[in-house]
């Protein structure tokens, strides 16, 4: 039985991760490379010129030459604010990005020793820099899609199907490459599967001459309005529609992803937050052809995506 490569390629060892951040200033030396890879600049007035100096807590503080402006090397990044040492950021990084599957915040909370609302509020932080990230890119060529749900009726709920409690309807779609191989993936929540929201979905997720393969839910028909065009397969519920080998990739893909959510969350609302626990699916999934690039694409993630207050993480997501 041939090895698969992917499967078995080399990740970034523990040993490997200490040695490259297992000190503070390791840390801040990654931070600053990934944040200013072409050196500091004041935020204010552009001037590139700067001395070191350091605020009442010990951090390490670039002051503006010209116009006197401090800034650290958090300000501005996911990791505004924060209490916490870098090195236990890395480590949470680590975490979420070497593990088969995804790490639960009752799980970082025992690894990094800090308590569940922190743990939480990091991994939070963590998986919205992955899907803001993520939303920069658009599918192309062929491209698989399906509908699909997260949850289910809660117990005592009398009513099933697609408006049942705590379900929450989402689509997913897998571009695949010449040879008929997976290459990106992207899951994003919906309302329903209208006729509109399947037409909003298409522009702005989709390039201009795709080629889309789905079932025979009527509304994905919608995608020919994004310039893209239309093959559709009527296959019936139950294992017969999980079999259609034109659909093998999006329904292989999103069994794995019900596999990844069962031995990993005990629960969660899906809401509310369903985007960023399938944002990070993805992300882990388009970024599994080099594992040890994984965290420095994190980080490049986590000082781009910008502040991420715990106001803003409550706030109930807008399906589209």
């Amino acid at each position: 039985m041939s090895i698969n490569a992917i499967q078995f390629q080399r990740g970034l060892s523990l040993p490997q991760f200490q040695a490259l951040y297992g000190s503070e200033h390791q840390c801040e030396r990654a931070l600053v490379a990934a944040r200013w890879p072409h050196g500091w600049q004041c935020a204010h007035c552009g001037c590139k010129r700067f001395f070191h100096t350091r605020n009442g807590t010990g951090r390490l503080l670039w002051e503006c030459f010209i116009c006197g402006y401090q800034s650290s090397s958090i300000v501005g990044t996911v990791m505004e604010h924060t209490h916490l040492s870098l090195r236990l950021w890395f480590l949470a990084m680590y975490l979420l990005t070497q593990n088969k599957n995804a790490i639960s915040a009752l799980a970082l909370k025992r690894q990094l020793g800090v308590s569940y609302k922190t743990a939480w509020l990091m991994k939070h932080k963590l998986m919205q820099a992955m899907a803001q990230r993520d939303e920069r890119y658009l599918l192309q060529g062929r491209v698989e899609i399906d509908d699909a749900y997260l949850g289910g009726e809660r117990a005592g709920h009398i009513n099933g199907g697609r408006r049942a409690a705590n379900k929450t309807a989402f689509v997913a779609a897998v571009q695949t490459s010449a040879d008929g191989r997976p290459l990106y993936m992207r899951l994003t929540p919906v309302a329903d599967f209208t006729n509109e929201h399947m037409r909003q979905w298409a522009s702005r997720h989709l390039t201009a001459g795709c080629h889309v393969v789905s079932d025979g839910t009527r509304a994905f028909a919608q995608v020919q309005h994004a310039q893209a065009t239309h093959e559709r397969y009527v296959t019936g519920g139950g294992r017969q529609g999980a079999q259609t080998p034109q659909l093998r990739w999006v329904n292989t893909l999103r069994g794995n992803l019900k596999t990844s959510m069962a031995g990993t969350y005990h629960s969660f609302e899906h809401a509310r937050y369903a985007q960023r626990y399938l944002a990070e699916f993805c992300w882990r999934l388009n970024r599994r052809f080099d594992l040890p690039a994984m965290l420095p694409r994190l980080l490049k993630a986590l000082v781009t995506a910008g502040p991420l207050p715990l106001t803003l993480l409550r706030v109930s997501e807008v399906s589209s």
